[in-house]
């Protein structure tokens, strides 16, 4: 299943997004919701909150009073850690009943507050971040929820910043203007993105990128550390290294719109170890390529992931070239017009004869 992970500041406007993609089927995981639900009266987590931080933590309805709880877990870090080692264990269960109780070819959305601040956004096939102005944030904070105004910056504050939310975002959705714009855009993310992106992983369809050249994208540079945080939360200690290289590693460079990345392992043995997780993890096995290349199943983000043993040569030319290419405006020129003619053979030469050359300079 297609597991996505949803966030945005307190005051963004989540909820718009997230009914839109509802209605439209995903199965949507409300983390806030099971933090509520897991302390419900008569819950076990109920019982053992009381247990750790006495009756007056209760209302006179029996349920939890979250006022009296916060004044006495979070006066220090070992309270706060009491109170953590009995939610966080119950709310993980209960998300991972949710998660395992989706159908196959489910759109699994997991509507996560912090998901940025715990550095959970590798675990998710996509991070779908939606974006509000602080400003705009806070007015709805006030005007629309009448909190103080104090309240509402302080608890911005905790969160993390539009930058790193924007940073961690695989898309972005505006939901600065009209409510109609907001569905809008989700629905065009549906259509466009996430049901092609749920059929291609479920089926094992890979997504061959375009060689065609395009005008060079900043962008690059963080949809390809996004993407290699993904291939480490799958291989882990396997990879040694992982790393952006080819065309899109040069800055500057017009180059055809796909990401390759680089996985390092220390010996054939674990080559095929990784394979195997990461064709387990739905990356898609070249089988007409002479290396271990594999796919991704993104429609709007193609990758190419090689896996390389340390003792590889290809290990060291891939991680040499976009550095020489870079420094060299002369064979910058000549490598984008070798790209242009989208010949593989042509370009894998080239990168090597400039990659030796440098290596025996140095």
């Amino acid at each position: 299943m297609l597991m996505v992970g949803l966030t945005g500041g307190i005051g963004a406007g989540k909820s718009t997004v997230t009914a839109v993609l509802a209605e439209a089927g995903a199965v949507v995981v409300d983390a806030d919701r099971i933090a509520r639900e897991v302390v419900e009266p008569g819950s076990p987590g109920l019982a053992m909150l009381v247990a750790e931080f006495g009756e007056d933590i209760l209302g006179p309805d029996g349920a939890l009073d979250r006022a009296a709880l916060a004044a006495k877990a979070f006066v220090d870090a070992e309270r706060t850690a009491a109170l953590n080692a009995i939610t966080h264990p119950l709310i993980g269960e209960r998300t991972a009943e949710l998660f395992g109780s989706a159908p196959e070819d489910a759109i699994v959305v997991h509507d996560m507050p912090l998901l940025v601040e715990g550095g959970m956004t590798p675990g998710y096939h996509l991070v779908i971040v939606v974006d509000t102005p602080a400003a705009i944030r806070l007015q709805r904070l006030v005007e629309q929820r009448g909190m103080p105004e104090d309240d509402a910056r302080a608890r911005m504050a905790r969160q993390a910043t539009d930058e790193a939310r924007r940073a961690a975002a695989d898309v972005l959705i505006d939901n600065s203007g009209d409510r109609q714009t907001t569905i809008d855009l989700t629905n065009a993310l549906i259509e466009v993105r996430l049901d092609p992106f749920e059929h291609n992983l479920r089926t094992g369809t890979p997504v061959i990128g375009d060689r065609t050249v395009v005008p060079f994208r900043p962008e690059w540079a963080g949809e390809a550390e996004r993407a290699c945080a993904r291939l480490r939360h799958v291989v882990g200690g396997l990879a040694t290294r992982i790393d952006h290289v080819g065309p899109t590693a040069v800055d500057g460079l017009d180059a055809p719109d796909v990401i390759d990345l680089q996985v390092t392992v220390a010996d054939a043995a674990a080559v095929e170890a990784a394979l195997a997780k990461l064709t387990g993890a739905g990356y898609v096995r070249d089988r007409t390529s002479d290396r271990p290349l594999l796919h991704w199943c993104d429609p709007l983000r193609p990758l190419e992931v090689t896996v390389v043993a340390e003792d590889d040569p290809e290990h060291e030319f891939a991680l040499l070239m976009a550095e020489v290419i870079g420094a060299d405006p002369g064979a910058r020129a000549e490598y984008s017009e070798i790209l242009r003619r989208a010949n593989r053979e042509e370009t894998r030469r080239f990168e090597r004869t400039l990659t030796e050359a440098s290596m025996r300079d140095r």
